[in-house]
């Protein structure tokens, strides 16, 4: 079995292709390099050069690969951006999301695990968020998120695919104390 990572050159696909390859699992990552750093991967997982909005290279990848997996972290992520760039999340999220399935059911790959984010809630009035709380995201990056599930779902359906969608919130290593009298964090830190 071997697993695409997209977006895997970024901070959560890195440590997700470390993980796997650690585990055995062959890997092979596909990123467009605009958030990524390519030496955070391990040396033996292959990089490849590409955007999920071209299908085409998404269709030589899964096959060069013999790819029966993809965990798809590839997105835009930028919740300010999104408010001044809407069409361009719907394209970059959405399309390239589609992209991808269309290449997934055409290369008969049927496992998709989907990076989404609690973004999807929006500012809910619960103390606790569950994922029986309701979705009303606030922003185009939440909102592209939300219907990037739903077309996952409808996908999977449609062709076969086992698919599994992934809330998660702000994803940060922890931060570094510089001295005793320094907050770890503050209301001030973003």
């Amino acid at each position: 079995m071997t697993w695409l990572i997209t977006g895997g050159a970024g901070y959560i696909g890195a440590h997700v292709a470390r993980a796997m390859a650690g585990a055995g699992e062959k890997v092979v990552v596909l990123d467009d390099l605009s958030a990524a750093v390519p030496a955070r991967l391990p040396s033996d997982v292959p990089l490849v050069t590409g955007s999920t909005l071209d299908a085409t290279r998404l269709s030589e990848v899964l096959t060069e690969y013999g790819v029966t997996g993809v965990v798809h972290l590839a997105a835009r992520k930028q919740v300010g951006e999104s408010v001044a760039e809407p069409t361009r999340y719907y394209r970059e999220n959405i399309g390239g999301l589609a992209n991808l399935l269309d290449a997934m059911a055409a290369s008969d790959v049927r496992r998709l695990l989907f990076s989404s984010s609690a973004a999807v809630y929006g500012n809910p009035e619960v103390d606790l968020i569950t994922e029986d709380t309701p979705c009303a995201p606030v922003n185009p990056y939440g909102e592209t998120k939300l219907a990037g599930e739903w077309l996952v779902r409808a996908a999977g359906r449609a062709h076969g695919i086992s698919t599994a969608c992934l809330r998660y919130f702000n994803v940060a290593r922890a931060p570094r104390r510089r001295n005793s009298r320094t907050p770890a964090c503050s209301t001030s830190c973003r």
